[in-house]
């Protein structure tokens, strides 16, 4: 089951770089594509280190997603240490929105297209 993919690997340093910049901006990208991007960074670091099919690698990576977007409800914001405020704002977030489940929601059904195509590309059925 735990078995290293170089593959998905590259994917998460590419998507983690992807994230990085998109940190750096404002408003559409950042608030929903970020979400999206986040989805898919979390998707491939599970198929990097777990050899699961894609759609349990998938719904595991949008439950993840969505248990922190509801951790939001919570006040766990205000108990973060101070030193730490930024970096798990950055990671958990600190308000709750309908909208990052969408794009989550987006984010997996991406996923599950390209792999879907992908899948079909490299091993077409024989007739």
């Amino acid at each position: 089951m735990i078995k290293f993919n170089k593959t998905y690997a590259l994917l998460s340093v590419l998507v983690f770089l992807a994230e990085i910049f998109i940190e750096r901006t404002t408003g559409f990208v950042r608030y929903t594509l970020g979400d999206v991007f986040a989805v898919i960074f979390v998707y491939s670091i599970i198929k990097s280190f777990l050899d699961i099919s894609i759609l349990r690698a998938a719904l595991i990576a949008l439950g993840v997603a969505f248990c922190i977007e509801f951790l939001q409800l919570s006040n766990l914001q205000h108990y973060y240490p101070e030193n730490y405020k930024r970096a798990f704002g950055l990671l958990l977030g600190s308000s709750f929105s309908i909208g990052d489940l969408v794009a989550y929601t987006c984010g997996i059904i991406m996923v599950l297209i390209i792999e879907w195509k992908l899948w079909n590309l490299f091993n077409p059925i024989r007739r």
